[in-house]
């Protein structure tokens, strides 16, 4: 079922979700994300080649118009991030790592250059990730989308002052480690998202994810950490407002 972005968007704010950051991931979803920026006072953009895409466009030989293209569109003040870019190891081979890996400094670059935050996807390629982001210039704000390291991947991020984005996997039964991770990291380094239509918390698991789902995830956040809940959505808003800047 298509749902209008109005819709959407008033769905979120009836249960409490001021606004939200539409993600591309690659050139058509980033130009819609942007377009979605402008057109509502309480969305703002990200824009990306995700790392699948980018080994695959690469194989095309397509990868650099792709990239060029993203640069673009990053110079509206409504795009305030550059990702989901990153490496995805699950599914994709080796044959495709050096093209992600090109890809992730490319987009380091021009979040460095432009100002933007970077968000990063990491999936089965923890090592990696943390080698690029040491050895790279870095924007301000680093955030791992969708966090899905252990406590060692929390207290890197404690460490080098990147933020820890959790989703609805952190309410799943079996993620011991990513309550771990959620226990360590430092209060002012944790964000919170949907990965909208995935990833949708627990009690409603298997269904299609949205934003005005996201409470159920906060309060397990909270819950998991014993912090009083008004304070933590309050810790949660100002650490949303430094990486993403106001509406």
């Amino acid at each position: 079922v298509r749902v209008e972005a109005a819709d959407a968007l008033a769905a979120a704010a009836a249960v409490g979700v001021k606004g939200l950051i539409q993600v591309g991931c690659d050139v058509e979803s980033s130009e819609y994300a942007v377009k979605a920026a402008n057109d509502f006072p309480n969305v703002l953009a990200a824009v990306a080649i995700h790392p699948n895409d980018a080994a695959r466009l690469a194989e095309r030989g397509a990868l650099e118009e792709a990239i060029a293209r993203i640069e673009q569109l990053a110079a509206d003040d409504r795009v305030r991030a550059i990702g989901e870019t990153g490496l995805d190891y699950f599914r994709t081979g080796e044959e495709g790592h050096a093209a992600q890996e090109h890809s992730f400094r490319e987009h380091l670059r021009i979040a460095v250059e432009q100002g933007k935050a970077l968000q990063i996807h990491d999936r089965d390629a923890h090592d990696d990730v943390v080698r690029i982001l040491k050895d790279s210039p870095l924007p301000g704000r680093v955030v791992f989308h969708c966090f899905s390291g252990g406590a060692e991947l929390a207290r890197i991020c404690n460490e080098n002052g990147w933020y820890m984005s959790f989703a609805g996997t952190v309410t799943f039964k079996n993620s011991h480690d990513l309550r771990e991770a959620l226990s360590l990291a430092k209060p002012e380094l944790l964000l919170v998202e949907t990965d909208a239509p995935f990833l949708t918390p627990h009690p409603f698991r298997g269904r299609p994810n949205a934003s005005y789902m996201i409470p159920y995830t906060v309060r397990f956040m909270a819950e998991t950490r014993g912090a009083d809940l008004a304070e933590f959505c309050a810790q949660l808003e100002a650490n949303t407002r430094e990486v993403y800047g106001a509406f």
